[in-house]
């Protein structure tokens, strides 16, 4: 039998391999010094940073605010509702107040989403009569909320979509009211109060202790809110017409 030169030199390769491996894997095995901790890097401001002592910090606003597409408007509408599907959140609006809120083809349209069964498009631009449709979808949520989250027998205040509190004993004043308005500002704006400064929060405390006056002033129109419900209902009001509720 012919023998083929060159498979003894390729064992021995292989083998040779496979032993400075074995030996390499049991080196790094033993005696493997430890990984050192690592230290955390705190943020400095640019300037602080050597050679950047003089560059200056563009804040210029570079695009003008956007609003938000309608489809994430409705979801957040819907979550805020308790995440109920758009059937239901129509028969709890009309439920109890026919004037509230007709159907969602009467305002679907009117948000800007295309309807495809008539050949219209997409919205591009704002106008008048898409801003009236979110003014008055918020007042529907706003008013449902406090009949749902407020009154007698609402559940536990964590579970509450929109008015995450209990209503105080007597009217707050501006610290009981800063706790509260807090947790509606973080529902409908996504972040602290504390953060969009010091003026908003008295604005709005404004805005409820005028509400409450006017609910409860000699000779005010009937309504079905006590002057409580009144005040936050306009908080309400307030946030969810505010434009961090509808642009990015």
């Amino acid at each position: 039998m012919k023998k083929v030169r060159g498979h003894g030199y390729v064992r021995a390769s292989l083998l040779a391999v496979a032993l400075f491996g074995a030996a390499l894997s049991s080196a790094c095995g033993k005696d493997k010094p430890a990984a050192p901790a690592e230290t955390p890097i705190a943020p400095v401001p640019v300037s602080q940073i050597p050679g950047h002592e003089q560059i200056g910090e563009d804040t210029a606003l570079k695009e003008s605010p956007r609003l938000v597409p309608q489809e994430a408007y409705m979801r957040t509408y819907l979550q805020l509702f308790g995440g109920l599907a758009p059937a239901d959140v129509q028969k709890r609006i009309k439920l109890g107040s026919a004037t509230l809120f007709d159907t969602w083809n009467d305002y679907l349209s009117a948000l800007g989403l295309p309807d495809y069964r008539l050949d219209l498009p997409r919205a591009a631009q704002t106008s008048s009569l898409m801003l009236a449709t979110f003014e008055r979808l918020g007042v529907a949520l706003c008013d449902k909320a406090v009949e749902r989250d407020l009154r007698a027998g609402a559940g536990a205040a964590a579970n509450r979509p929109v008015f995450a509190f209990d209503l105080p004993s007597v009217e707050p004043d501006l610290a009981a009211f800063t706790t509260r308005f807090d947790s509606l500002h973080r529902t409908f704006l996504g972040y602290p109060a504390a953060l969009a400064g010091t003026s908003r929060t008295a604005r709005f405390y404004t805005l409820y202790t005028n509400a409450v006056a006017a609910h409860a002033a000699p000779g005010a129109a009937k309504s079905a809110f006590t002057a409580s419900e009144a005040g936050w209902a306009s908080v309400c009001y307030g946030l969810v017409r505010h434009p961090e509720f509808h642009l990015y």
